[in-house]
């Protein structure tokens, strides 16, 4: 594959910048283009890298490599166990690096350009019962502060469906609790403004005036949901948090933050939301994202006549 000289050079003004330049000059590029979260930028850097780590033991530059590079690259991972789900969000991550580098002049030709994405088949979230979720929702001690916390987040987050980042972001200026809306600003710096039901209201309220004192003390944060320690809450934590709540209430299988998400729009859809409603509550960009929940509300709906029409 013929390729042009680079145009950017090290700071030092001394030959081509190295590849771990390049690669965050990309980073700040897409993130002040479109805004991207932490998280997706930490994905893309993960998956550039590892690619740059595979061609290195091959003596081959990240910066010039071919399309017969990558299709081996990708074949290893197959190989090493690779699902497809993988391999389409490295693909996805390679061909918007290698895009930046054509437009920024780095190279003459995209090498991901006639690498087809591989098929996958779209599986459906792991969702909860309306009563699986009201046994999670009773698991946390109220009477303890954190526990108190605790149930109040898993009440705002089955009814609102925020993403897990946008609920431990969440800080009390974005709480109107006289309109029953909070805002949330979500991916790509959208702000959308979500309905609170009566329920998350009246544990919102019992916490702000109670609870969270208690846990905060003397200190002072802005975040709606603190640690003892006053500080803000991380995914990590509160995925535990979703963990022991799930033993404790007898829910069989895997849950995970993002499960009652999945209950939100199921359940939203299973007693007639319009699809276009889900979406906006949700924050998706594209109402596709949205779609999937029709499959699932579809699927409870076959299990539901299954077991309960006589000639299910």
């Amino acid at each position: 594959m013929s390729q042009i000289p680079l145009k950017v050079v090290a700071e030092s003004g001394q030959g081509p910048a190295a590849p771990e330049a390049i690669i965050d000059k990309f980073l700040d590029t897409i993130w002040m283009e479109r805004g991207l979260s932490v998280n997706t930028l930490g994905a893309y850097r993960a998956d550039v890298m590892a690619l740059k780590r595979w061609l290195a033991g091959r003596d081959i530059s990240l910066i010039y490599a071919t399309r017969a590079d990558l299709l081996a690259f990708i074949a290893w991972r197959a190989q090493e166990g690779a699902k497809p789900r993988s391999t389409a969000r490295q693909l996805s991550s390679f061909r918007r690096f290698y895009r930046f580098l054509l437009r920024e002049g780095m190279i003459g030709e995209d090498p991901t350009l006639k690498i087809d994405m591989p098929k996958i088949g779209r599986s459906l979230p792991r969702s909860l019962t309306e009563n699986e979720v009201e046994s999670l929702l009773a698991a946390p001690d109220t009477h303890d502060p954190l526990g108190h916390r605790d149930r109040t987040m898993l009440e705002v987050l089955y009814a609102t469906g925020l993403r897990v980042t946008e609920l431990i972001n969440l800080k009390q200026g974005e709480i109107n609790l006289n309109q029953g809306v909070l805002r949330v600003t979500g991916k790509a710096e959208r702000e959308r403004l979500i309905p609170l039901g009566d329920e998350a209201q009246s544990w919102l309220r019992e916490f702000i005036s109670g609870a969270r004192l208690e846990i905060l003390l003397e200190r002072q944060t802005d975040y709606l949901f603190p640690t003892r320690r006053g500080d803000r809450m991380t995914r990590q934590a509160f995925w535990h948090i979703i963990k022991r709540y799930t033993k404790k209430a007898e829910i069989q299988g895997k849950l995970s933050p993002h499960t009652l998400r999945h209950a939100f729009a199921t359940h939203l859809l299973n007693n007639g939301a319009d699809l276009r409603v889900v979406q906006m509550l949700l924050g998706h960009s594209d109402l596709s994202t949205t779609q999937i929940y029709t499959h699932v509300a579809r699927a409870r709906m076959k299990e539901l006549h299954a077991q309960h029409h006589p000639r299910g």
